[in-house]
């Protein structure tokens, strides 16, 4: 039979704070954000693997704080202290800053400190472990209060499985939930790319989300590595 072109016309993921699903993994990182205006420090640090929330979460704090965005790539020619005229400041993703990124970053650090503004930087490691060549940022980096968002649980997994399926406005039985995540690499990026085929694999052959599609699609043997 022929099969109908799959066109890829896009979704909105939903990044309110009723969106954000809470469990032991993220529980911290929730509970930072959700503790703005009263942080530890005037900057904080949520690190996690991609896909963990971290983009969500920040998302929440834009929101409630009224913050701009800055992207690594932006900071060595960044105007700072306009930036810190704005007040809150995410800095999204942070990895291998060259020498004129850490040093801007670090004005940035000691500015955001000083005028008493607020920036939120995430990172997919630990901000003691990224790759600085400058002493003072690596030292400045290293006390900054921070909360790691871990690898989905059980529970968890099967939410995330829920939420992506709702953004897509799919609405699948329990049992296709409870056979993703049995199967399933355990993290947010391995359950975004099954849902995303699914929901290609059911648009282009105009069948039901079901457990036998999941499985001709997605592979029934063994663990599978979405």
């Amino acid at each position: 039979m022929p099969r109908q072109l799959a066109f890829e016309l896009g979704h909105r993921p939903a990044f309110g704070r009723e969106d954000f699903l809470v469990a032991p993994p993220n529980e911290a990182a929730v509970a930072l954000i959700d503790a703005w205006p009263d942080w530890p420090d005037r900057v904080v640090a949520l690190s996690g693997p991609e896909g963990s929330g971290k983009t969500h979460l920040a998302e929440v704090w834009r929101k409630a704080a009224g913050a701009v965005s800055l992207a690594p790539e932006a900071l060595a020619r960044a105007d700072v202290p306009a930036l810190v005229a704005a007040r809150a400041i995410i800095l999204e993703d942070l990895a291998a800053p060259d020498g004129e990124a850490e040093r801007a970053l670090f004005h940035l650090v000691n500015l955001v400190r000083e005028e008493k503004a607020f920036l939120l930087i995430t990172a997919r490691v630990p901000l003691a472990r990224l790759p600085l060549t400058l002493p003072d940022l690596a030292s400045r980096l290293r006390a900054v209060p921070q909360a790691e968002l871990g690898p989905p649980d059980d529970a968890l997994l099967a939410g995330i499985l829920v939420k992506l399926f709702d953004d897509r406005q799919l609405r699948v039985a329990p049992a296709v939930i409870a056979w993703l995540a049995a199967r399933i690499e355990r993290s947010v990026k391995a359950a975004r790319d099954a849902v995303a085929e699914l929901d290609r694999a059911s648009l282009s052959g105009k069948r039901p989300i079901t457990v036998p599609l999941a499985a001709e699609i997605l592979g029934a043997q063994g663990e599978m590595t979405f």
